[in-house]
């Protein structure tokens, strides 16, 4: 959740709250969503090009490496989807709108942090390789993490204020003390152990006058965390006399910390407190007033859901507060993490959140493209009922089901509707979608895709579902893709292949070592210093991983009737910006791949998979492109975005007969649902 100016405030009397800890043979609870943005953000890794996330699979794989050395053994937490209350929408929303002038200011060469779109998808698959137990919570997980923690009486580590809050019995270690790249030797053993630094709650109520521990929660949604900020308590603050103690160099957020915790010192209990709140407040405001602050506090309980069960019998009880009735199979891949929070907000809320990358921000932003593949996923789920409580919902007049989508306009945001495809009764029924055979579910997947299953014939299994990605967006000429784009990303593919031919290699190959001089030739391209950002580059790089993001949640929903890809070394960004460069100057394909006949074959078989999708004047010579122009195809589901006419429209393949029925224009019904 997050309390505004409280970590900055306790981090500045490190040595009055804060124990040091030689973390060793223990269990630690992780919260997954802060240390992923932690090791991303804080490994100086490369954030303009989209994501190299082999980098990033490095740092992670060496984190979880420090603690094995130490006998620590984790367990890793994940947030899922947004509550069902949505009461965070309002937060979300802004930090939408922060990511998109970050985004933009790496774009034009300044500072900010972006994580790449698929960092989660990567982290998961990296604690399955590394075999780290973890699970992903139904909604918001600090509520879990310490009821977990306090099970197991071990710590939690995260970056997250909320746990300066929390009663935990072996304490909180904030990520940004946490040394794991420094471990150090007991003396006289062998024995290693990371320094870190655990928060102390007593020693916080200590140096208030011995507050008592069970009002910080008041304190906590007073100050403001992201499920309160009602302008009712900022009235209570300005008319309450805040006994501010020293003086801080800090800022205001740092008055209201420090004002609040000695404000509320006096008082015995919550219920005290809180009367002393709501005389302060107008009379007729008080009852709400009392209500939403008493169902806040809350939030710092502890939670119904009982994680010890996952990690010990893998089962994961949902919370009565949570379950709207959702299939047993969606439940489980959900604490599984073989589905996607996309998939629950999707599922539960009829709303889902595009992330904004570094993209052009003078053009549609990149998620457009995938449009189609979203409108599938979305008529899949669309017959599981929405939130009971969602009355917006329930009072529209009957319609075609449709979807929100906060997506970037420009450099803001702003709330589409969108149709879902209407699809045969029995891919529609979301609670049999697992009982359809594998053929079914893999034309569905393939159909989306515009791609025949005969292209994807000579591709690896591990390569299938991105050669399919690939040739859906060659086929929209919206992504504007060229040829050495094309080129680029396919050379960047052979990353992983090429690790596996290194570290396996296999005795019936050639020799001659053509693998590792490709390999480092590609990292010296990747590594190449002063590169400049190319937006109408990056932005066709960033449509690429719309679909491919797309692409993996489609084929996570119907059970993965292609392999998931090993994403951890499937995109680099820094390489296939690096590839385009070269290949438009001075390289060629044949001159980089020349010393690998393995990788040459594969390329081959990836190009011609891809070319056969594309329209001509993508693979045409340099300076033929403007002499041949093919008519722009249009397809059944490619033209449902803002400001196109939607007419019922069907296709036919293998029998089966998919109709999109969305009649009139988006502006229409985005009138009806726009949530700002």
């Amino acid at each position: 959740m997050g309390i505004r100016g409280l970590m900055s405030f306790v981090e500045d009397h490190i040595n009055e709250f804060f124990t040091d800890l030689k973390l060793r043979d223990t269990k630690i609870i992780i919260d997954g969503y802060a240390l992923f943005h932690r090791l991303c953000f804080s490994s100086n890794l490369e954030l303009r090009y989209g994501g190299d996330y082999d980098s990033f699979t490095d740092v992670v794989e060496k984190f979880f490496e420090s603690l094995f050395a130490c006998k620590i053994c984790p367990y890793v937490v994940l947030d899922g989807g947004c509550d069902i209350s949505d009461k965070k929408l309002n937060t979300l929303k802004d930090r939408a709108r922060e990511k998109i002038q970050m985004a933009h200011s790496l774009s034009v060469g300044g500072g900010g942090y972006v994580c790449p779109l698929l960092i989660r998808e990567v982290f998961i698959q990296v604690l399955i390789k590394l075999r780290v137990r973890f699970v992903q919570c139904f909604s918001e997980a600090d509520r879990d993490i310490m009821t977990l923690a306090n099970h197991w009486n071990c710590p939690v580590l995260s970056s997250d204020s909320d746990f300066c809050i929390f009663d935990l019995k072996s304490g909180f270690c904030p990520l940004n003390s946490f040394q794991w790249r420094n471990m150090n030797t007991i003396k006289g053993t062998r024995d290693c152990y990371i320094p870190a630094k655990c928060f102390s709650l007593d020693a916080l109520c200590c140096h208030f006058g011995n507050m008592n521990k069970v009002l910080l929660p008041l304190f906590a949604v007073l100050c403001g965390n992201d499920h309160v900020n009602l302008p009712v308590v900022e009235t209570f603050l300005s008319k309450v006399c805040l006994p501010l103690g020293a003086p801080s160099s800090k800022g205001r957020r740092h008055h209201r910390v420090l004002g609040l915790l000695n404000w509320l010192s006096r008082f015995a209990d919550p219920t005290e407190a809180l009367d002393n709140v709501l005389k302060h407040l107008p009379r007729k405001s008080r009852g709400t007033v009392k209500k939403l602050l008493c169902g806040s506090m809350g939030e710092y309980l502890q939670s119904q859901g009982r994680l010890q069960d996952f990690f010990q019998h893998g089962t994961y009880a949902c919370p009565d507060t949570w379950n709207p009735g959702l299939p047993p199979w969606v439940l489980a891949a959900l604490a599984r993490g073989q589905l996607s929070p996309f998939i629950s907000d999707a599922l539960v809320l009829r709303r889902t959140i595009l992330h904004t990358q570094v993209e052009n921000m003078q053009r549609p932003n990149a998620h457009r493209i995938s449009l189609p593949i979203r409108q599938v996923i979305y008529g899949l789920l669309v017959n599981t009922p929405p939130h009971p409580g969602n009355v917006a919902w329930d009072a529209l007049p009957p319609q075609p089901p449709a979807f929100s989508e906060v997506e970037r306009i420009n450099k803001n945001i702003k709330t589409s509707i969108v149709g879902a495809v209407e699809l045969p009764k029995d891919h529609s029924d979301l609670s049999k979608l697992t009982e359809l055979s594998l053929a079914r579910r893999q034309i569905l997947l393939l159909e989306t895709l515009k791609v025949k299953q005969s292209i994807l014939d000579p591709i690896p299994a591990a390569l299938k579902l991105p050669i399919a990605v690939s040739c859906y967006w060659v086929q929209h000429t919206e992504a504007k893709a060229k040829l050495h784009h094309l080129q680029a990303l396919l050379l960047g593919m052979l990353m992983g292949p090429l690790h596996a031919m290194i570290i396996s290699p296999d005795e019936e190959a050639p020799q001659g070592g053509g693998a590792e001089m490709l390999y480092e030739e590609l990292q010296r391209v990747k590594a190449q210093p002063g590169l400049r950002l190319d937006l109408d580059t990056a932005h066709v790089f960033c449509q690429w991983q719309c679909c491919l993001q797309m692409g993996l949640y489609l084929n996570q929903l119907l059970s993965t009737p292609l392999p998931e890809p090993d994403l951890t070394r499937l995109y680099s960004g820094s390489l296939v910006h690096g590839l385009c460069q070269q290949l438009l100057t001075s390289a060629s394909v044949e001159s980089l791949l020349h010393v690998c006949p393995e990788a040459q074959q594969l390329y081959e078989h990836m190009f011609s998979a891809t070319r056969s999708c594309a329209p001509a004047e993508l693979v045409l010579p340099k300076g033929k492109t403007k002499k041949r122009r093919q008519k722009k195809r249009r397809t059944p589901w490619s033209e449902n975005r803002v400001g196109t006419t939607l007419n019922a429209r069907s296709w036919h393949e293998g029998g089966n007969r998919f109709e999109l029925l969305m009649v009139g224009t988006l502006e229409e019904h985005m009138e009806a649902a726009e949530l700002e």
